[in-house]
């Protein structure tokens, strides 16, 4: 299970790196104001799409009931099980697609109330719709990845995500290079997503996986309804993020600049988030559902313990690193071209207070999966929406007095409502476990990173303001590379964590 999240882990930590990248050239291309606003609102909307379907939410539905099929009848009967998925979801997605096309000034209007009447709303809605055929390469791509996972096959899944960022850095490069308009440029870049998405598509069919879903079938029996009925909300629930960035975007659109702020801290909240989530999602489904349709509890209890010792150990340093140099971090990423000293300090400010519910995104990732296993995706789901709740109610209250950073100080207590929801209710219903060697590791985990932060602390103070941007980046480095390294240390001294074994138990598993 721990070689199959490194998989996952390392493919989302490269697709993450590459979005840095292409947010850091979008901030120098758009920089921020009307036309960042604009595009980033829609590329928002499509992003939050995007991941009701991918990395790892349709898991909830899709490996229990494909394996549920293959068990029971055989494998050609799970191939034309999945193969009425791919059918009845493609021409599903395309028909929304037109809907949401047709609808988007309304929906605009929903997510950003603050572009109403302004040039803003209209350029977010050239931008929306330029971005659409996204969402029809999409569900595909979804269905044939959910497929190679409930075979254990799990690299191409976790690397397929990287043609997405470098067909629109390839674009932002050249739009750079040839000094584009930025509304022309906006636009240029909307278009590209698709395209994207047409890329990931066509490398996943050259795939054996694209035989897996044949004959393909556009269905609605009685099957393919219970299969959505379960789907549907499991989407929406593993989406509960961008859900939570929805609420404090809607809120956002009425001060000039707040959902760029916004959203360029979150992009640094989904890189820890992207490598535990994400795997989390993708590994523990699977195998907590076979655990569960074997009525093996130890092997149930073992799943939960690792995925929560997994879970602190790289959430718990990555919060403390984010919140002790988010200053430092955001000016290093995007204070470049139109990204002003300004937009750095709201965005670090803002990028600080996400940080504070990054645990809580995480416990949610370990703490569902346990859910969808046993079918049950309505639970996560009503969690989800109780934390978006309490974020909107909020951010209404804070962000009127505090602004963007206002606005993230509420989503993060959004995803500690939500966690706190799903693991009372776990633990009136089945019951979490963990094992006797998760209670020795855990509170030894917390210890190693406290003092990691507190290491990170007294260093921040080694580069001034205005140093050079080589300067930044070399210490920066240094104090992340030093920070690494004594939790590391302090891992194995305090016995959290056995390097050698944990090696030799890869070796043995390859």
């Amino acid at each position: 299970m721990i070689r199959s999240f490194l998989t996952v882990s390392t493919g989302t930590l490269a697709s993450r790196l590459l979005g840095f990248a292409r947010d850091s050239m979008i901030a120098a291309l758009l920089g921020t104001g009307a036309v960042a606003d604009a595009f980033l609102a829609a590329f928002q909307l499509v992003n939050v799409v995007r991941r009701l379907l991918s990395e790892g939410a349709l898991n909830a539905a899709l490996i229990p009931a494909w394996l549920r099929v293959r068990d029971r009848d055989g494998t050609k009967a799970a191939s034309a099980f999945a193969g009425r998925v791919l059918g009845t979801v493609s021409a599903a997605l395309v028909a929304i697609s037109i809907v949401i096309a047709l609808a988007m000034p309304l929906i605009i209007t929903v997510i950003a109330p603050g572009f109403l009447g302004s040039a803003t709303l209209d350029l977010a809605v050239a931008n929306a719709r330029l971005m659409l055929p996204y969402l029809a390469f999409a569900g595909p791509v979804t269905v044939l990845m959910g497929l190679l996972n409930a075979q254990g096959r799990f690299a191409l899944t976790a690397f397929s995500p990287l043609l997405f960022n470098i067909a629109l850095i390839a674009a932002i490069a050249m739009l750079l290079v040839w000094h584009a308009d930025a509304r022309v440029a906006a636009w240029l870049l909307a278009a590209t997503v698709g395209i994207a998405g047409l890329l990931q598509l066509l490398m996943l069919l050259s795939q054996r996986s694209a035989r897996l879903a044949m004959p393909l079938r556009l269905s609605f029996d009685n099957e393919m309804r219970a299969f959505f009925a379960k789907a549907v909300p499991g989407m929406i629930a593993s989406s509960g993020p961008q859900w939570l960035m929805v609420a404090g975007a809607i809120i956002a659109s009425a001060t000039p600049s707040a959902v760029s702020w916004l959203y360029f801290a979150n992009r640094l909240i989904e890189l820890p988030l992207g490598i535990v989530g994400v795997a989390m999602g993708t590994v523990l489904v699977p195998e907590l559902t076979r655990a569960v349709a074997s009525s093996d509890r130890e092997a149930v209890v073992h799943a939960e313990s690792r995925a929560l010792e997994l879970a602190a150990g790289l959430a718990l340093p990555a919060t403390l690193g984010l919140i002790v140099l988010a200053e430092p971090i955001v000016r290093l990423l995007f204070e470049h071209g139109a990204f002003g000293t300004e937009d750095s300090m709201a965005t670090a400010r803002a990028l600080m207070w996400l940080a504070l519910g990054l645990p809580a995104h995480v416990l949610i990732k370990a703490l569902s999966p346990a859910f969808y296993a046993r079918s049950d995706t309505m639970t996560p789901l009503l969690a989800t929406a109780k934390g978006f709740a309490v974020a909107v109610v909020l951010a209404v209250l804070l962000g009127h007095f505090f602004g963007a950073s206002g606005i993230a100080a509420s989503i993060a207590a959004g995803a500690w409502s939500s966690a706190l929801s799903l693991l009372r209710k776990g633990g009136a219903e089945f019951g979490f476990s963990v094992d006797a060697a998760a209670r020795n590791r855990l509170p030894r985990i917390v210890l190693a990173a406290a003092a990691m932060g507190a290491l990170l602390w007294l260093t921040t103070d080694l580069v001034p303001s205005e140093a050079h941007g080589l300067v930044r980046f070399v210490v920066l480095g240094l104090q992340i590379g030093a920070g690494i390294a004594v939790y590391g240390v302090l891992l194995q001294i305090l016995g959290a964590a056995s390097w050698r074994e944990a090696v030799n138990a890869l070796k043995r598993s390859a």
